[in-house]
């Protein structure tokens, strides 16, 4: 999963004091604003439960059921057009308000990530009887995306914007690809501009990259045999499995430094006296760039076949997901930073600081100043290439103009895909930091239903970035891998 949330030092890095915005001489857009941001601090109660809820639904990619289904009903008690099951994904939607230009796009996650069960606690303390865990903070995502779109409604309905609201409710985006098959459905046609945001440790508009990704399970075929009375009468799909490792592992040498390449044996055979006749490996390939992850992970596919040549296995491979990297429009960036600016970060109470300090003092590692969670970082091109992590909001900003920005949902320092990010994220820590991505979601939308330049000009910066690329999703045309976290 993603992270331009690269890890927690990363992003506490040249922190600036929030500053106000510059002065704008007072406007309609001003006016709206300033009651867009108080509109929400007023439902803020309402939306926390709303996260909330979802943290303890956490459930994983294609299985959101009921995230989804909360969302959706959020939306239509609002007054959206809630459409579901888009794209062949049963936990997919798109909620609309509105009519004509421009269209403006929202995108909404709620998948959880397994293993990453916690209390909303400040010491390592899973809960009893579940597995996953909102370490990405994808419920604290989904809901501040519908509490920014439904602002937006609120104000074309009272006539004071024109155009379409659009949110879109994007599942399995930890390792599922869910906006992928969104964008591959056309769904993003005839959206003028999408907005996003994600959870993190920090607050800061996205000037970085992401990784491109590719990943499949890989599933070997053996004999089973007695393993001490008849060894030599079986055949180990786990050698067929460890082999591949193996050569994978020596291939790290070859390949371009950027690259990543992990992988977890998700079935390794029963019981050590049976020789295992089925063994299964789910890999990851990313690189900054979309063609490199293509190359080197048909290498990958090839050193499948090698072990199983070697082992008298057979093997054959199912793509899970693929992703892009992430087209950055500096344009609509530099819109974004001024609308958070004017935001701010988040200010912790006193109880909030101990359990701050309580979590800082479980991490190995130098972390930023608790106090950095009130501060918003410079708007700032990295020169990582995007190694931190990977997303499928890529897929969507090639099809269409796409700005982003994390907010501080997380102890500063606390790193995504963690049991602190989880505990973080059932907390008021988690929802004051969702409720800054609204309000900025929300302050950046109405600037571009009242400023059709800013609109063109982002139009204009993204055809000429992508040049004549003709996207082409990684994942070929599989069908949306539904089951993948079975």
């Amino acid at each position: 999963m993603r992270i331009f949330y690269l890890s927690a030092i990363l992003l506490s890095c040249c922190l600036v004091r929030t500053t106000a915005a510059p002065f704008q001489q007072p406007g309609p857009d001003t006016t709206l604003k300033t009651k867009a941001i108080a509109d929400l601090g007023a439902h803020y109660d309402e939306y926390k439960k709303i996260a909330l809820q979802i943290w303890d639904y956490a459930e994983v990619g294609y299985k959101e059921l009921k995230s989804s289904a909360l969302l959706q009903k959020t939306l239509t008690d609002a007054g959206f057009k809630v459409r579901s099951g888009v794209a062949d994904i049963p936990t997919a939607f798109v909620a609309t308000y509105g009519s004509g230009g421009p269209v403006i796009g929202i995108l909404a996650e709620y998948d959880a990530l397994p293993g990453l069960s916690q209390q909303a606690i400040p010491e390592k303390s899973p809960i009893q009887g579940r597995n996953a865990g909102h370490g990405c903070g994808h419920h604290l995502f989904g809901t501040a995306s519908v509490a920014a779109g439904i602002e937006i409604k609120k104000l074309i309905e009272s006539k004071k914007l024109s155009g379409t609201i659009r949110v879109y409710g994007c599942p399995a985006e930890e390792g599922g690809s869910g906006k992928v098959y969104m964008v591959r459905a056309g769904l993003f046609n005839d959206v003028d501009v999408v907005i996003h945001w994600h959870p993190g440790a920090s607050n800061a508009v996205t000037l970085t990259s992401a990784l491109a990704n590719k990943s499949a399970k890989f599933r070997f075929h053996g004999l089973a045999a007695h393993a001490a009375a008849a060894p030599d009468k079986g055949r180990s799909a786990l050698d067929g499995v460890e082999s591949m490792d193996y050569m994978v592992n020596l291939m790290r040498e070859h390949i371009p430094q950027e690259t990543r390449i992990h992988y977890v044996i998700t079935n390794g055979g029963k019981a050590p006296n049976v020789v295992p006749d089925f063994a299964e490996v789910y890999y990851y390939v990313r690189h900054p760039k979309k063609e490199e992850v293509v190359r080197i992970f048909d290498w990958v596919v090839e050193t499948s076949k090698g072990a199983a040549m070697g082992t008298g296995t057979t093997v054959d491979y199912e793509v899970i997901g693929g992703t892009h990297d992430l087209l950055l429009n500096r344009t609509l960036a530099e819109n974004m930073q001024q609308n958070l600016l004017r935001v701010g970060g988040v200010s912790y109470t006193p109880a909030e600081v101990e359990f701050a300090k309580k979590i800082q003092s479980s991490f190995t590692f130098k972390v930023p100043e608790i106090t950095s969670a009130g501060t918003v970082r410079p708007l700032k091109e990295d020169d990582d290439g995007g190694v931190g992590g990977s997303t499928d909001v890529g897929d969507v900003s090639y099809a269409v103009p796409t700005v982003g920005m994390s907010a501080a949902t997380w102890v500063p320092g606390t790193p995504a895909h963690s049991w602190q990010a989880t505990a973080c994220g059932g907390t008021d820590i988690g929802t004051k930091g969702m409720m800054v991505a609204a309000r900025t979601m929300a302050l950046t939308a109405i600037d571009l239903f009242t400023d059709p330049a800013l609109i063109q000009r982002a139009k204009e910066e993204f055809k000429k970035d992508k040049g004549d690329y003709q996207y082409k999703a990684l994942l070929g045309d599989r069908k949306p891998a539904l089951n993948y976290r079975d």
